[in-house]
């Protein structure tokens, strides 16, 4: 049975190293970040995904969770489904990329330095298919950052209003993302204070 994270761990921004290449097949080419009002359809494309993942993974799939801004009521988001899946060993890319590929997911990103993840996009709908193992701190994170975000609305208007502003002129998602990330450690820095984990 895996250990649960300690609160240290969780609290912790890991970066992975500047120097790996994580791009399988390539880095993509530039596609202009554009930012949509919540659209109420996320929720149930999810519900198909899933039963979908599930289906060809079976006990292999050990989680299957609706992640990122699709899955905040009332969010605007990229109309990118994130989903987070939790196997027994990412590193055993056999056990479950055949399967997912059955689906029309592509295996795009392996990033070994950070928590082994590796990403599955699929083109139609679009779907990020983030795969992690079962003791990661950053599954923890995305359910806590989810959670949060539901229950806060000011936040949430917040984190809407710093989306569309770093998605101006952008056409570069790692961007986009450091652009936001300061208010993304604010947020994190107010749930882990509610958590009780630091003053």
């Amino acid at each position: 049975m895996p250990s649960m994270p300690r609160p240290e761990d969780i609290m912790r921004h890991y970066d992975a190293d500047p120097g790996e290449n994580p791009w399988v097949k390539g880095k993509p080419a530039p596609e202009k970040v554009a930012v949509a009002p919540y659209d109420a359809g996320w929720p149930t494309r999810y519900a198909e995904l899933a039963v979908a993942i599930q289906g060809v993974m079976g006990a292999s799939a050990m989680q299957v969770e609706h992640v990122g801004s699709t899955a905040v009521p009332g969010l605007s988001a990229k109309p990118i489904i994130d989903i987070d899946l939790i196997v027994a060993d990412p590193t055993r890319e056999d056990d479950y990329v055949p399967a997912l590929e059955s689906l029309g997911y592509d295996l795009i990103i392996r990033e070994p330095s950070w928590h082994q993840h590796r990403c599955l996009r699929l083109a139609a709908p679009r779907v990020n298919l983030h795969v992690f193992g079962p003791d990661c701190p950053e599954v923890i994170r995305h359910l806590m950052f989810r959670d949060w975000l539901r229950e806060h609305d000011d936040d949430r208007q917040r984190y809407a209003a710093v989306k569309y502003t770093s998605a101006e002129g952008m056409d570069d998602v790692m961007e986009y993302n450091r652009r936001k990330e300061p208010v993304i450690r604010d947020l994190y820095a107010r749930i882990f204070r509610a958590a009780g984990w630091i003053r």
